[in-house]
């Protein structure tokens, strides 16, 4: 019985990323508790460095400024990254109140 999400992805690369540094505890299912670091976000989704072994399908729930609990589904993997999608896109009034907390440098932050 093959594990994980069977995920048909449409492209939203075109999203805005936002660059973050956000240490995060990721609730996996058969792992348990994993180390990531978010070092971007966009509404659908996020990509984390210094990856631990995550395959394509794996599912994720991490814990959010604003948002709150939210899963995500890995979509990509490479040697020291992994890119996750949303299973439900943010709101935009609580993803730039979530940008505001997790970018605490303005310089950071995209112009409106």
């Amino acid at each position: 019985m093959a594990g994980g999400a069977q995920l048909s992805v449409t492209d939203m690369r075109r999203s805005t990323r936002h660059p973050v540094d956000y240490p995060v505890i990721g609730e996996h299912r058969d792992r348990g508790d994993l180390r990531l670091h978010v070092c971007n976000i966009s509404a659908h989704g996020f990509m984390v460095d210094e990856v631990p072994e995550l395959a394509r399908g794996d599912r994720v729930i991490i814990r959010l400024p604003i948002v709150g609990r939210i899963e995500a589904y890995c979509i990509w993997t490479t040697d020291d990254r992994a890119g996750f999608q949303f299973e439900r896109i943010i709101r935009v009034d609580q993803f730039e109140d979530m940008i505001r907390e997790l970018q605490p440098n303005p310089r950071l932050r995209r112009r409106s």
